[in-house]
């Protein structure tokens, strides 16, 4: 099968799928580029000039987009993260296979109160009417808020974000060198987030007279804010903020960590922070708000989850996990297992493959795994936790 992969921009979250693709395809596979990645990214130490050969970007040339537009009309399977619609009407006339891979479409509260936008929904409904298309759900919440207006009803595949996978030799060695009782914070410094989070709980932890040490990955408009908090509460003997990381420094550390707070709210579409971490065999402490958590944790199996913004729950959870270096370090070896047995890169992208050869080959109906990559989707709405805690505390 020939695949075509279009989105705004390659990095390193989308080489592991690309990669596995241009295998399985014997070369028959492309990602294009629609934009060029956010000077903010690349600080970070995203991006880099070292694409593979199959990475197109659409904006270089006319003729590159025209070569672009070719590939996309004559694929078999074209699947499209952030592209311009115009790209696939001829695909979508001619009733091509298409995924459309996105994350939850309402993370502003605001936007959905509003009501979706027209344009919106009969951009959507003409594509489903007219294609053969079906929803990568890179959110457990894509397909509550598709849902609310019949959108891919039944069409919807629990995928999300897949970086870097490492397999260590000894994954026991890993868990026992790491430092502990260290804990750390990843990411952006903005304000769904919630960096700011990370340090009410370190606060609580001093003043319980707690020994442990806070790691603080990243840059961002919060940063002075929270460089302000570490000196108010006088937090500088066991905070330490390390500005910016390019990737594989962050996964260093992740592996030299035990415990890894992930903090943001519904704003945060997926957060790969988590995969890494959990790859990294952290025990995590993981916002039920965030895109990944539904999907990647189940709780007090693999990790632990609690409700955003409940800085006493975060804060319970953290000092159970310090006091409790077994119960940390079996969570972090069951996170390490979740990652490298289920959801990873190579076994998401065969599952997905395999589904699309039984589409291309005739099957009219969707057959989804009982569980992880390629399973369905479920209606998950913004209050799920709520239930989900009631379950845990009866048993």
């Amino acid at each position: 099968m020939k695949i075509v992969f279009v989105s705004n921009y390659y990095s390193h979250h989308q080489k592991e799928v690309s990669e596995t693709l241009f295998s399985l395809t014997s070369g028959e596979y492309r990602f294009i580029e629609t934009a060029y990645m956010e000077k903010e990214r690349t600080e970070l130490g995203w991006g880099g000039n070292d694409k593979p050969s199959y990475v197109l970007n659409i904006q270089e040339s006319p003729e590159l987009n025209d070569i672009c537009v070719n590939y996309i009309n004559n694929a078999d399977v074209i699947i499209t993260g952030s592209a311009p619609e115009y790209l696939f009407r001829k695909a979508i006339k001619h009733h091509k296979l298409i995924f459309r891979y996105a994350e939850r479409p309402f993370k502003d509260r605001n936007i959905y109160d509003l009501g979706y936008p027209i344009r919106f929904l009969r951009y959507h409904l003409s594509t489903l009417a007219r294609s053969n298309v079906y929803m990568l759900c890179a959110s457990a919440f894509t397909a509550a808020d598709y849902n609310k207006y019949a959108l891919f009803r039944n069409k919807v595949i629990k995928w999300g974000y897949f970086p870097e996978t490492r397999i260590y030799p000894n994954i026991d060695k890993v868990i026992n060198d790491k430092k502990k009782k260290s804990i750390l914070w990843c990411g952006r410094f903005l304000d769904w987030k919630h960096p700011d989070d990370a340090i009410k709980v370190a606060k609580q932890l001093k003043e319980e007279e707690l020994d442990f040490t806070l790691n603080m990955i990243g840059i961002g408009p919060m940063l002075e804010e929270i460089e302000s908090m570490i000196n108010e509460y006088n937090l500088n003997d066991c905070v330490t903020l390390l500005g910016a990381m390019k990737p594989t420094q962050v996964r260093t550390l992740m592996e030299e960590s035990e415990i890894v707070l992930f903090t943001s709210d519904f704003q945060e579409g997926w957060g790969a922070v988590l995969n890494e971490a959990m790859n990294s065999a952290c025990a995590v402490v993981a916002s039920h708000a965030a895109g990944s958590t539904p999907f990647l944790i189940s709780y007090g199996e693999n990790g632990y989850i609690y409700k955003s913004g409940d800085i006493g729950e975060l804060t319970l959870i953290t000092k159970t996990l310090l006091n409790d270096m077994q119960l940390s370090h079996r969570l972090g070896k069951r996170a390490y297992e979740t990652i490298t047995n289920m959801w990873n890169a190579k076994n998401a992208t065969e599952r997905l493959y395999s589904t699309c050869e039984k589409i291309v080959n005739g099957d009219k109906e969707l057959q989804f795994y009982p569980e992880g990559p390629c399973s369905k989707a479920p209606i998950l709405e913004d209050n799920w936790f709520d239930v989900y805690e009631r379950n845990i505390h009866e048993k």
